[in-house]
């Protein structure tokens, strides 16, 4: 009898643990497999030998490359400004500077076109043009979009570092630059080496910059995929271009993995309290306001555009813009949005709540195997996986309904809530499971009423993640979606350069939506922190 007694929740566990296995494999390894067994050499000797290739992969290549070194040079400099100097109101700055992230990518494209384009507000107010289609405007816009996610990155590593180490180093005699060459330096290399390929493969796969912005001939990988995939309708040569893209993520990813396996145990014994020196407060507030500005300055002429009623011609407020896109089908396409967002919400964050649960407090080689197909989609970009469901979903039910857009954006977006929680759940008491068997408690009961009330504020970021990036992501639905499914975010491309109201209201609705959801979850991790 006690035999089985510890035999039963060993092999629920394998089940469940094999079930949320096959359920990873199904909504990301299988279509990918589908994918590159669907290649043809014809498809391949196409792309190949294609009178765009060579010069679109060079422009991917230098304009991504040029993008990345500016996106970690200033995310460095503004993590510096909010966490090494005393500056006031360091909440609001973070809030300002990670704007961006809340806007779909083509939506900054769009931005620089209204600002500096051929009837753009610049040339109307100044008479003169700025050279943003082609190379410019693609790197300026891949900043604009890459940039809040390296600070973020930068700014957690740089908050968390021991200060006890500098006062070391002062102490005896160091100088500031040996100081920054011999400490500064190897703890931060990890880091920014992260940065920079997240920010390379982030920028290099995004097509929705480059579409609005480069031009009749500065073509990207990206772009063509888009033209081969939703132009042409060939998705074997969408494939071609979907497996070069996949290689760069793929780096990205395993330099990350590495770094991390890497890692050490080091815990912070005291953190920096920050520079006070008035210089270097003086240049954090100029550098911080400039960078607001680069962040507000596309959502401010979005909203000019909105309540204007057609600029330059008559600048009187309006509300028509907004009742134009609701009179058509922006009402139907914005439900069809929160409806995907809140269901790759709840979905994601359950499915990443218990594999987390499974891979940090069930160890065993299954887990670690549950862990790594996990993060695998965190190597596969959104263009790939959507391209990936059309040539294996094309045939089923489920193809061309809310369904299979709700399946892709959570294969998508799964890897980092799972970390968020993965962490999480790694930082609690290693023997709380032990306490709850000499208790007679089950693994159920201890899931529900111990770690469920601990990882609240977890979870809330998690369906906060899932949702902001459901709502605004237009890479791997602008394959899947059609008239009767589709999201919002993609009705900014539908809108040309003369009908930028339009692309503004649409922008400003995604916005205002994800800022409500962000405020939400942080009235619930606050409500969180406080019961504890």
């Amino acid at each position: 009898m006690t035999a089985t007694i510890k035999k039963r929740p060993q092999s629920g566990a394998w089940v469940a643990k094999w079930t949320v296995a096959l359920v990873l494999l199904c909504v990301v390894i299988v279509p990918i497999i589908s994918m590159l067994t669907k290649i043809t050499p014809t498809d391949i000797a196409d792309v190949v030998k294609g009178p765009n290739f060579v010069s679109a992969l060079w422009n991917s290549l230098r304009y991504t490359a040029l993008a990345t070194l500016i996106v970690v040079v200033l995310a460095y400099l503004m993590a510096l400004c909010t966490t090494r100097v005393q500056i006031k109101g360091k909440r609001i700055w973070n809030v300002i500077l990670i704007l961006p992230m809340l806007i779909p990518s083509i939506s900054h494209g769009m931005a620089l076109l209204i600002l500096f384009g051929q009837n753009g507000i610049v040339k109307n107010l100044l008479g003169s043009t700025f050279p943003i289609y082609g190379g410019t405007g693609i790197v300026l816009g891949s900043v604009m979009y890459a940039l809040p996610v390296a600070y973020i990155m930068l700014a957690d590593v740089l908050r968390y570092e021991d200060m006890s180490v500098y006062e070391a180093a002062e102490v005896l005699g160091i100088g500031k630059v040996r100081t920054f060459l011999k400490v500064s330096l190897p703890y931060l290399r990890k880091p920014l080496i992260a940065a920079a390929f997240s920010t390379f493969a982030m920028v290099v796969t995004d097509y929705g910059v480059p579409l609005m912005v480069a031009g009749t001939d500065n073509y990207t990988v990206s772009t063509l995929m888009y033209q081969a995939a939703i132009d042409q309708q060939k998705f074997g040569r969408g494939a071609v271009y979907g497996v070069i893209l996949l290689l760069p993520a793929i780096v990205a990813f395993l330099m990350d993995l590495l770094g991390k396996e890497r890692g050490t145990g080091a815990y912070v014994k005291k953190t920096h309290e920050g520079s006070n020196k008035p210089l270097f407060k003086m240049l954090a507030y100029a550098f911080c306001t400039l960078m607001a500005l680069f962040a507000l300055l596309p959502i401010a002429v979005f909203i000019f555009l909105a309540i204007v009623k057609r600029y330059p011609i008559d600048l009187s407020l309006t509300a028509d813009h907004f009742a134009y896109i609701f009179r058509g089908q922006g009402a139907k396409y914005l439900t069809n949005s929160l409806v995907i967002a809140l269901v790759t919400a709840s979905v994601g964050a359950a499915l990443g709540f218990i594999t987390a649960y499974m891979t940090a407090r069930m160890r065993s080689p299954l887990s670690r195997g549950l862990h790594l197909l996990a993060i695998t989609s965190m190597a596969i970009p959104g263009m790939v996986l959507g391209i990936s469901y059309v040539m294996t979903f094309a045939s089923t039910p489920i193809f061309g309904t809310l369904i299979i857009l709700v399946m892709v954006n959570t294969a998508h977006f799964i890897s980092s809530p799972y970390l968020m929680m993965y962490n999480s759940f790694g930082k609690m008491n290693e023997n709380l499971e032990a306490v709850g068997q000499t208790l007679g408690i089950g693994r159920v009961r201890m899931l529900w009423r111990v770690f469920l009330p601990q990882s609240i504020g977890t979870l809330a970021e998690m369906f906060s993640y899932l949702f902001v990036n459901s709502m605004m992501t237009i890479s791997a639905v602008s394959f899947l979606a059609n008239s009767t499914n589709k999201p919002i975010s993609l009705m900014i491309s539908q809108f040309n350069e003369h009908n930028n109201e339009y692309v503004a209201v649409v922008s400003i609705l995604i916005l205002v939506v994800n800022m409500i959801m962000k405020l939400a979850v942080e009235q619930i991790k606050a409500i969180s922190a406080r019961r504890r």
